[in-house]
């Protein structure tokens, strides 16, 4: 009976903690009183990201760093990719990195850094060339030659827009916690990556590559993430925050790069000019972490 009330007690708590995302819907008397949360509802706002436990060096038994990519194209990852339209949905729906770039633009995300290392501090001033391009058409140059000044409609601009996002890398570190006694895992660091966006409407194949246009130290962007809902197919009243939906590793990626003596060369720098060993070499790496766990028990 105790058992029943505490999950039933739970289940409760969880479904109203996630209906907020539509707050006031099936009350709401015009359009602008949707998402509106009453008083009380505010008083009980207590909806913060799950802490992390502390972990104490001493307790970790054994530690491998890796680095996947998230490739977007596949359906599983789609909630991290959509929606990339945006003018004709709610303002409660926008896919990752419009969620990133917003935070970062208003100033919540304020570290940015050049590489997974976090070596190196960037800020949206430092970042623009790679979110940007502005470019001349050849009648421009001409019109300059001859007149020196260029007309308006002859200068191009173009933007990395959310539908050119085509990965996000994501470093995290997996871990055995000998005082638990499991394998866990801890995302690290986050990146979305695009073509360059210079050769970005390139028919080429080659600058379709995806690269990191700026990465965020994970641990720092959880309040924000936690904030900003995906969107779930099975139900959506009860959306997945985007801290729940990576932490939780509802997502499918493969390993590209994993620390090593080789100063963390990359799978692709000694198995070159094969996708189908590369993503070989990648299951391998996963199934060497899983093994540990399993070689601690006997049966």
């Amino acid at each position: 009976m105790n058992y029943k009330s505490v999950l039933l007690s739970v289940l409760c708590v969880g479904f109203a903690a996630n209906t907020f995302a539509q707050a006031n819907l099936l009350n709401a008397k015009t359009p602008d009183e949707i998402g509106k949360k009453s008083e009380a509802q505010l008083a009980m706002d207590n909806d913060k990201p799950l802490e992390y436990g502390y972990v104490d060096d001493r307790d970790i038994l054994f530690s491998k760093m890796t680095w996947e990519k998230v490739v977007l194209d596949e359906r599983v990852n789609f909630p991290l990719y959509f929606p990339v339209d945006t003018n004709n949905i709610g303002k409660d729906r926008r896919s990752l990195y419009d969620v990133l770039l917003k935070n970062v633009k208003n100033g919540k995300i304020a570290n940015l850094y050049d590489d997974s290392y976090f070596t190196a501090k960037h800020t949206l001033k430092d970042i623009e060339s790679a979110l940007h391009k502005v470019d001349t058409l050849d009648i421009g140059y001409q019109q300059f030659n001859a007149e020196g000044k260029v007309d308006p409609e002859y200068i191009t601009k173009r933007d990395i827009q959310s539908y050119d996002i085509s990965a996000y890398l994501i470093k995290g570190l997996w871990f055995f916690d000998k005082r638990q006694g499991e394998l866990k895992y801890r995302i690290l660091g986050i990146a979305p990556a695009a073509p360059d966006v210079n050769f970005i409407d390139s028919e080429d194949q080659a600058n379709k590559e995806p690269i990191a246009l700026f990465w965020v130290f994970y641990p720092e962007v959880r309040e924000v993430l936690h904030q900003a809902k995906a969107f779930n197919n099975k139900n959506s009243s009860m959306p997945f925050s985007f801290d729940h939906l990576l932490n939780s590793r509802r997502f499918n990626g493969y390993m590209y790069k994993e620390e090593n003596v080789y100063g963390d060369r990359e799978v692709k720098d000694y198995v070159a000019d094969n996708a189908l060993m590369q993503l070989l070499e990648s299951d391998r790496i996963k199934e060497k972490i899983r093994d540990f766990e399993q070689d601690m028990w006997s049966y």
